[in-house]
């Protein structure tokens, strides 16, 4: 039995274990986690600040479903009664689908794992940074994490790009931590967290694999011997495909007739959509995106492929602010790497540049060449360019005295300074009046500082003041970017500083969803003793239906409509039992299916309507009921 003497004694050391977790870790700056955790407490409030009105309503629905069923859980399946899975991989929505079983349907409820997610994200990227650069580095690098727009609109929805992100980032810091130790365990953990990434966006957790290895291999990992090291690696790389493909193994093994039918696939095969429909198809073929508007009869535009798509308009103001300081960050880690005399600190310098240069690189090349991207891809770039302008700055503060040093600065303020004045509109929600004037202010003065004060860099408070405004001077505009995004209550599919009248085909469905709860109860009267509520052209269509109700909506052809499933013959089966009487497509259609409907069924008078030209027509199939 303990005594009142030993509790006494316990207290106190609970207490100071406690304590030591908030505190700053042996051969840290006292002030390094304290920082940290205030910066992920930010990060945390931007992401769930009035926040539940960003929802996906697709994947919104989606995860309702899984959650009704164990197997639709496992499946992924979209509708309630599993006859057809998402077009993405169930990763990240298993997570989501898990905190709606546990909470209840809130759309707080499917946003709450992307808060948490981003959040986590924030510590993984300054672990990694401070094993590579050191604790100053990781500060600074977790700083401009949290204050990019992307990554903040990101964690505001319901997007299983939060999730990807988080586990790659995980995987670079269990390969950094193998480089370092020498340890297999850890490289073969890093090949396991790719391979859930890849659960949660498919191919694009790929796209990092360059940028783990060349960083493995430029830090030493595996020990000496290149022979070694790539062996390691390979053996981390079957891994990866090993967990990579597990699921979808078991999908293809499973029977067709007892699991839903693969979206995204003319012949039911989930490699098909993973590699064709998501992966290789998006560089020369339609995207998903344009062939349901199309199918729909909705015009809108994207930004075309091109090399300077990231760094112009809506997709800029998304992220691209700082990609020119990352990029000269990157070439004075490259620089400084190489004339550091020290052997083991050289190889942390370039293995840095390998890792967020290589990531930052190919992930720039692949979203520039595909047919379409999404505004909140271009997170993906959030974390790269974090962890070069944190490693940059550090580097250049240590070599503050250096005249080249300096000069780099110079440049990656004054080439941010002028690019963000030159992408900000001249109009748009959440603009700030005068934010020109002021990063001019901020560049010149910096560059003002960093060259005139060239003596007096040597002393701490004016290199601590020079090194305060160039920071600013940077970080200014796409701060205040995200600012923007939480006040206006923008979500993933939407940009900083955007007019007002602009929208996506995102946010076309959520003004349709916005009206579904208030027509649901004419449509449940409509239905009678029916089963399902009603039929639609798209998944897409049936979201916010199923999403407001729980019911079964019968989607048509998959979320682009052109998927074989139903078919005609099963279509005419279920009208005939009796299955559902309504039907919403569009006015004018191709589809044997839907033109079938539109001749044996009677069209009612009224349509729904959307902004964007997008307009439904409503079909009643089967004998009126008095």
């Amino acid at each position: 039995m303990t005594s009142p003497t030993d509790l006494a004694i316990e207290a106190p050391a609970r207490r100071t274990r406690a304590s030591a977790r908030w505190r700053s870790a042996v051969g840290e700056p006292a002030w390094a986690r304290p920082v940290l955790f205030a910066l992920t407490a930010l990060a945390g409030l931007a992401y769930a600040w009035s926040a539940a009105g960003n929802l996906e309503i697709y994947y919104a629905a989606a995860v309702r479903s899984m959650s009704m069923s164990w197997h639709n859980f496992f499946f992924g399946a979209f509708d309630p009664a599993g006859t057809v899975t998402l077009d993405k991989l169930p990763g990240a929505f298993w997570v989501q689908a898990l905190s709606v079983r546990v909470f209840g349907v809130h759309a707080w409820a499917i946003v709450l794992p992307q808060v948490l997610e981003g959040m986590a994200s924030v510590l993984a990227l300054y672990r990694i940074v401070r094993r590579l650069a050191g604790p100053l580095a990781a500060i600074l690098a977790a700083g401009v994490f949290v204050l990019s727009p992307a990554t903040v609109a990101l964690n505001r929805g319901n997007i299983s790009d939060t999730l990807m992100i988080l586990l790659v980032l995980l995987a670079a810091d269990a390969t950094v931590r193998s480089a370092l130790s020498g340890r297999l365990r850890s490289l073969i953990w890093a090949g396991v967290l790719v391979g859930l990434a890849f659960q949660a966006k498919m191919i694009e957790a790929w796209l990092v694999l360059p940028a783990l290895a060349l960083a493995f291999l430029v830090a030493g990992g595996g020990g000496p011997g290149w022979r070694r090291r790539l062996g390691r690696l390979g053996l981390a790389g079957i891994v990866t495909a090993a967990v990579s493909l597990a699921w979808m193994v078991v999908v293809s093994l499973w029977p067709a007739g007892s699991r839903p039918y693969v979206d995204g696939s003319t012949t039911n095969s989930i490699f098909h959509q993973v590699f064709v429909y998501n992966g290789f198809g998006r560089l020369d073929q339609l995207s998903p995106n344009q062939l349901l508007t199309k199918a729909i009869g909705l015009n809108l535009s994207s930004p075309p492929a091109g090399w300077d798509r990231l760094f112009t308009g809506a997709l800029g103001r998304d992220t691209g602010w700082l990609i020119p300081a990352a990029l000269i960050a990157l070439a004075g880690c490259v620089i400084a790497g190489r004339a550091t005399a020290e052997v083991g600190r050289r190889r942390l310098v370039l293995a840095s540049a390998a890792l967020w240069g290589t990531w930052l690189l190919v992930l720039l090349v692949v979203f520039s060449a595909s047919s379409t991207i999404n505004p909140y891809y271009t997170a993906a770039l959030s974390p790269p360019i974090a962890g070069l302008l944190g490693t940059g700055a550090a580097l250049a503060w240590d070599r503050r005295a250096e005249a080249r040093a300096r000069l780099f600065v110079v440049a990656a303020v004054l080439v941010s300074g002028a690019y963000a004045v030159w992408l900000l509109p001249g109009q748009g929600v959440g603009r700030v009046t005068g934010l020109p004037a002021v990063e001019v202010a901020l560049a010149l003065g910096a560059a003002a500082l960093l060259l005139l004060g060239v003596r007096a860099w040597g002393t701490a408070a004016a290199g601590i003041a020079a090194a305060a405004v160039a920071a600013v001077a940077i970080v200014v505009t796409p701060a205040l970017a995200s600012a923007s995004v939480v006040t206006n209550r923008l979500g993933p599919f939407d940009t900083p500083f955007e007019s007002a009248g602009a929208f996506g085909f995102a946010r076309v469905l959520g003004q349709i969803g916005a009206r579904t709860e208030a027509l649901l109860p004419a449509l449940e009267r409509a239905r009678g003793l029916q089963p399902d509520l009603m039929a639609t052209e798209t998944s897409a269509v049936a979201a916010p239906f199923i999403y407001d109700s729980g019911q079964e909506v019968v989607p048509i052809g998959g979320f682009t409509g052109t998927i074989p499933e139903p078919s005609l013959s099963s279509l005419r089966q279920m009208i005939a039992r009796g299955d559902f009487h309504l039907v919403i497509q569009s006015p004018t259609v191709t589809d044997p299916r839907l033109r079938w409907i539109a001749q044996h069924c009677f069209p009612l008078p009224s349509s729904s309507s959307a902004s964007g030209g997008l307009r439904f027509a409503v079909y009643y199939c089967g004998r009126p009921t008095l």
